[in-house]
């Protein structure tokens, strides 16, 4: 199976903000984005560097893709999906992204990232409405409900992601009992309950060329 296999850490200073791979460790002072606030390379600290229209366009869908850790050919695919459905083709994408199992597995708190809730999901970790489900790509639909099975429960970095992401709120569009490791996926999540440093609009127009 592809993987990116860039540095975490070099994957966020590329994009000049945090994108929240690295679990813990980027909620620290320990944080890259923190201590070197430049882009990765020998170049990386030049400054005034413009990007075209383009530019622009396919780093934002970089950025996208590196959140929710989606190669290029599964984004092209879910944004075909997104464009096909009606309403707002760039609302629509982010809500796909995020109806994702590894990412609900993510915002439940069954792994410290994303990368660690899709290997918890592809280790037959998680059960959806009670059955064992291990494709990240599962797109999970409101009223489904996502747990962890007996033996992830028992595991200390499941636990310690759990009770780190409780500690920060669960989002809105979920409900978490962190106790029993498991959760209700209410609802898509509205585009203002997501983060306004996605600009999904411009990947719109990327795609639009």
């Amino acid at each position: 199976m592809a993987r990116n296999l860039d540095a975490k850490c070099r994957q966020c200073r590329r994009e000049g903000e945090k994108l929240f791979l690295k679990g813990e460790k980027c909620f620290t002072d320990k944080c890259a984005v923190e201590r070197r606030a430049y882009a990765p390379g020998q170049h990386g600290q030049k400054s005034g560097q413009r990007l075209s229209g383009y530019g622009q366009q396919l780093r934002e869908k970089q950025k996208i893709r590196r959140i929710y850790g989606v190669l290029e050919r599964q984004f092209r695919k879910t944004f075909a999906q997104a464009e096909s459905q009606k309403g707002q083709t760039g609302e629509n994408l982010l809500k796909l992204l995020e109806c994702r199992l590894d990412a609900v597995a993510y915002r439940m708190g069954f792994g410290a990232s994303r990368a660690e809730a899709r290997q918890i999901v592809r280790h037959n970790g998680v059960l959806v409405n009670g059955k064992r489900t291990n494709i990240p790509s599962y797109s999970v639909r409101p009223g489904d409900v996502v747990q962890l099975t007996e033996n992830a429960k028992t595991q200390l970095r499941t636990k310690g992601a759990l009770e780190a992401a409780e500690s920060r709120n669960f989002p809105q569009w979920i409900e978490v009992d962190a106790k029993a490791g498991k959760g209700v996926f209410k609802a898509y999540p509205a585009r203002e309950d997501l983060p306004p440093s996605i600009n999904e609009g411009l990947v719109v127009e990327l795609y639009s060329r």
